[in-house]
């Protein structure tokens, strides 16, 4: 009797390494995709950053030499008004800094630039009698008051400056805003609040609109 031989069978592959063979390639494309964006983002990250450019509303640099400021000589009732007055004033007008001045810091200030200025101890201005006027340099009886904050202000609109001087007060002070400034008025008025507690109001020559 002859054996005849079975011809042997062809490996089968195994389920489960062709399974975790799928598996190991659909990971490792991901990764490597991960991988170079990594890399690119520490490379972008490495460069130096560019210089943000310079806004427009950013504000002009304050000069270190002191605003010009005339200081004329204070009698012995209205020193101590001004004293008291500069004594109240903020250190900053908003976002503006303080300015040195040139002459009388007991009785000037400045802040910004362009500077809007206080003097205090200025001539006390006086209403025109008629009309028409009636003296040299009085204010016009058309002329409007403002009062702000319990203190009234004489306006003057000019070309380059707006100039506020208080009509109510037994001592004058003076606000000028150059006209770069918006709502010249609004800026006087911070000074108000210093001005009513310092100086005393006037019992006469007050205009009846500061009434």
């Amino acid at each position: 009797m002859v054996d005849l031989e079975t011809p042997p069978k062809a490996p089968t592959k195994d389920k489960t390494t062709r399974s975790a063979a799928l598996w190991a390639a659909a990971f490792a494309v991901p990764i490597a995709v991960l991988a170079g964006l990594l890399i690119f983002a520490r490379m972008a990250s490495e460069q130096p950053a560019a210089r943000p450019a310079p806004a427009a509303s950013t504000p002009a640099a304050v000069p270190s030499a002191p605003v010009p400021m005339a200081a004329p000589q204070l009698d012995a009732e209205t020193r101590p008004a001004c004293l008291a007055v500069t004594s109240q004033l903020p250190t900053d007008l908003r976002a503006l800094p303080p300015r040195r001045v040139s002459a009388g810091p007991e009785q000037n200030a400045a802040w910004g630039e362009p500077p809007i200025t206080l003097a205090c101890g200025v001539p006390q201005p006086v209403m025109c009698e008629q009309a028409d006027g009636g003296r040299d340099g009085c204010v016009p009886l058309t002329d409007i008051m403002l009062r702000m904050d319990g203190v009234c202000w004489w306006g003057q609109d000019g070309p380059a400056l707006d100039v506020f001087t208080t009509m109510d007060r037994e001592v004058a002070v003076r606000v000028s805003v150059p006209g770069s400034y918006e709502n010249p008025a609004q800026w006087a008025n911070e000074f108000s609040d210093a001005v009513a507690r310092t100086v005393k109001s006037r019992a006469t020559g007050v205009p009846s609109g500061c009434n």
